[in-house]
């Protein structure tokens, strides 16, 4: 364990990740981390289920590193938010974030973000998130303009029609790789901890979007992530879908923090459409009035701010 009391030198990169339970992957992420031809100064795991395996993983990565255990779990977006103050305590002056289920796609990628993020004079970029599983395809699929795109290749030839085809500005995955200058953090703040999970990252791009900062995702770097996907319920002949998760802990988070979300500046007209749609999906697609019902109840609770776990617990 390396304990930092001196600040870090200028330009140093401190790559944070959080994770809770899943040591395997954690050996992926760090193992990714480790092989960066761009120094890493210093690495923070911030732990929301400490186990000794982890430890000695984060221990055992060959950088310089802390283990930053939390005996409360605070979700990603308390981790991300507390491994990101540790960070700027340590005078970090770029900040790479990192889950524990994803890593970066080759050992270029860090090199790669900040090159760009340096001549372009962007407060944040994240590499491209292709599917960990098919590396062609995109973990989560992109919309450009009235359009979908799927897989990279798709991304990239719709790319080649603008002026542009090394940065998609305005988009970018702030959790899966994605690299912060530090000042930046002074003007959108940390992730919310009152979100926990599921919203947590639309609301820092919120964030960043109403400030007025450049940032946008590199197309010349991957960063290699389970496809997600699974929670969008196809309807009007899949024209359409809705976000609707099959674990009850997940919908909860998801439904309660997009009515927190769809009331903030910069969302509200995205909100306006949230109830014909939803109410179309559960009403007409599931036929399920008392879905609908709970759904517009933890809709509401977002609005309101009542951000009570779920069973009531604070």
């Amino acid at each position: 364990m390396n304990d930092h009391r001196e600040p870090l030198a200028p330009d140093s990169v401190v790559a944070v990740v959080v994770t809770r339970h899943r040591t395997e992957m954690l050996v992926d992420s760090l193992a990714a981390l480790a092989k960066q031809t761009h120094p890493i100064a210093h690495l923070i795991v911030v732990d929301n289920g400490p186990d000794q395996s982890a430890r000695e993983v984060v221990e055992s990565c060959g950088l310089p590193a802390t283990w930053l255990p939390s005996w409360t779990n605070l979700g990603g977006a308390g981790g991300f938010a507390l491994g990101m103050l540790h960070a700027l305590a340590m005078g970090a002056d770029w900040i790479w974030l990192g889950d524990d289920d994803g890593h970066a796609a080759d050992d270029t990628v860090l090199a790669t973000l900040v090159d760009v993020a340096q001549r372009r004079g962007l407060a944040a970029v994240s590499p491209t998130v292709a599917d960990r599983d098919d590396p062609d395809r995109l973990a989560f699929p992109v919309r450009r303009g009235l359009t979908w795109h799927r897989s990279r290749a798709a991304l990239a030839a719709d790319i080649e029609h603008g002026a542009d085809d090394e940065l998609l500005p305005g988009i970018a995955a702030l959790f899966n790789g994605a690299l912060f200058r530090a000042t930046t953090l002074n003007v959108v703040g940390v992730p919310d901890l009152r979100l926990f999970v599921r919203g947590d990252e639309v609301e820092m791009h919120r964030r960043l979007v109403r400030s007025g900062l450049t940032f946008g995702t590199s197309l010349r770097a991957a960063y290699l992530h389970p496809a997600g996907g699974d929670d969008d319920k196809p309807m009007l002949g899949g024209r359409l879908h809705a976000q609707d998760p099959d674990d009850p802990i997940k919908r909860y988070y998801t439904y309660r923090n997009r009515g927190y979300l769809v009331s903030q500046p910069g969302m509200r007209r995205v909100g306006m459409l949230e109830l014909p749609r939803f109410a179309w999906y559960f009403l007409i697609t599931k036929r399920s009035p008392r879905e609908f019902l709970r759904w517009l109840h933890l809709l509401r609770e977002g609005r309101r701010e009542h951000f009570n776990r779920p069973g009531g617990a604070s």
